[in-house]
């Protein structure tokens, strides 16, 4: 028999709370995040609201999550970095497990080898002071940009370590010194499947015998002007003023009418741990990880498709990606569809998106659909991308262990083949979560999780 792996500690991070108990108890009052970005100027942007990750009425800052020796490293780590770091310092806490972040001579839980490390992460986008402060030394006599000028001279105007902030592998990076990670790493951008696939790295290594538990999530930040532009261009993003006093009405996840989200930060780091292993230490788990599943779509790829409006637009009702990804991970738990007593979605609130994962849950579930709940997060976090999937992990595992589903946010009129209206938190009797999205990269990733003892 392969090894087991239950979740033994979550560190949640996004506008909804800072910990996990912060943001499950947000989600179930049905508060949302979405809010005035407070990061920089957003007076040019047609989605003019976002949600940050704040704490104090402040941006929450890894200098208060780092050992005292390791602050000076924060000032080289990008606003995604930033918070991977705080997500995985709140992780081994929850779960009651010393790692080197304690100091080198801590006595830790499970020897630096058997320690590993996965975290899915997105492209970074160059803070713009440190970018323009360059760009600027860059100028030909007319006072115009000139390529060859940045080649001579300008290139070298950015700090030195300017390109280490920006690499998507520096979440894992800096976690795995603090922690003391000497097991498997690695880091995987799929955009939003990024976090879900990264769980199933972790199993699978945890399975093969390479490490006893993991670091394991995902994290992203698109508030920042190049994220917002990047994906404004790709219709990802709804049309709300900066004086909105709702703007969580804006996104409405499987409505026909719907246009976008808005931009979130955050998202999940997990400690996923060998079952044994952790009821040896006598840990807590959340959950188990019952299976995983992944496969390729097309119907991401590019985030829109060819139709300007494709609510029931034939050719555009299925993704067979997220079809094929949920039935792998329904095959490796060896469960059929008719056990799942929850859906934690994509959710994007893009129409084109939201009706093929419509269809392809509907291929899955057929008219059972209608009865599933769905936890919808986008109305409450915002957008996260390569951090949505892993805090939907996150909040799955959090209902499965208070058998309770948090509230719904919607504003509109939901397709009426899903359970996604609003709706306040109720107790439920959960056995099986399943957690599933597809991407803007194509990539599809299912995790099934269940009770645990």
């Amino acid at each position: 028999m392969r090894p087991r792996c239950v979740i033994t500690g979550i560190g949640a991070v996004s506008a909804v709370g800072v910990g996990i108990d912060e943001t499950w108890a947000s989600l179930c009052a049905g508060k949302s995040g979405i809010g005035p970005i407070t990061a920089f100027d957003t007076t040019k942007f047609a989605c003019a609201q976002g949600a940050e990750v704040s704490e104090d009425g402040k941006l929450a800052s890894a200098r208060n999550y780092v050992p005292k020796h390791y602050r000076k490293a924060t000032k080289v780590m990008a606003r995604d970095t930033e918070l991977a770091v705080i997500a995985a310092s709140l992780a081994a806490k929850d779960a009651g497990i010393t790692t080197r972040e304690a100091g080198e001579d801590a006595e830790t839980t499970h020897p630096s080898g058997k320690v590993g490390c996965h975290i899915g992460a997105g492209f970074i986008a160059a803070e713009t002071d440190e970018l323009t402060s360059a760009l600027v030394t860059a100028k030909d006599d007319a006072g115009e940009f000139s390529l060859e000028k940045w080649g001579e001279s300008g290139i070298g105007n950015l700090q030195p370590l300017w390109l280490l902030k920006y690499l998507p592998n520096m979440l894992a990076c800096h976690v795995t010194i603090i922690h003391g990670c000497e097991g498997p790493s690695n880091t995987i951008t799929c955009a939003e499947a990024s976090g879900l696939l990264s769980i199933g790295e972790s199993v699978r290594i945890i399975e093969r015998g390479d490490a006893t538990v993991c670091f394991s999530g995902g994290i992203e930040n698109k508030v920042n002007p190049m994220g917002m532009a990047r994906m404004t261009k790709v219709g990802r993003f709804v049309e709300v003023d900066a004086d909105d006093p709702d703007p969580w009405r804006q996104v409405r996840p499987y409505d026909d009418s719907t246009t976008g989200a808005v931009p979130g930060e955050g998202g999940g780091i997990m400690m996923v741990e060998e079952k044994e292993a952790a009821k040896a230490r006598g840990a807590r788990a959340y959950a188990e990880i019952a299976g995983i599943g992944s496969a390729q779509s097309q119907a991401g790829l590019i985030g829109v498709c060819e139709h300007a409006d494709c609510w029931g637009e034939p050719g555009c009702e299925v993704d067979e990606g997220i079809v094929s990804a949920v039935e792998a991970a329904l095959r490796d738990a060896g469960i059929g569809a008719d056990q799942i007593d929850a859906v934690v979605p994509g959710a994007f609130g893009v129409a084109s998106l939201d009706i093929a994962e419509v269809g392809a849950l509907s291929a899955v579930f057929g008219t059972r659909l209608a009865e599933v709940p769905l936890i919808t997060l986008t109305p409450q976090v915002g957008q996260m991308f390569s951090g949505a999937g892993a805090f939907g992990a996150a909040v799955a595992a959090k209902s499965i262990a208070e058998q309770r589903l948090p509230a719904r946010l919607h504003a509109g009129r939901p397709d009426e083949r899903t359970l996604s209206g609003a709706a306040e938190s109720v107790e439920a009797d959960l056995q099986y979560v399943l957690v599933c999205t597809g991407s803007l990269s194509g990539q599809v990733s299912a995790v099934v999780l269940t009770r645990t003892e």
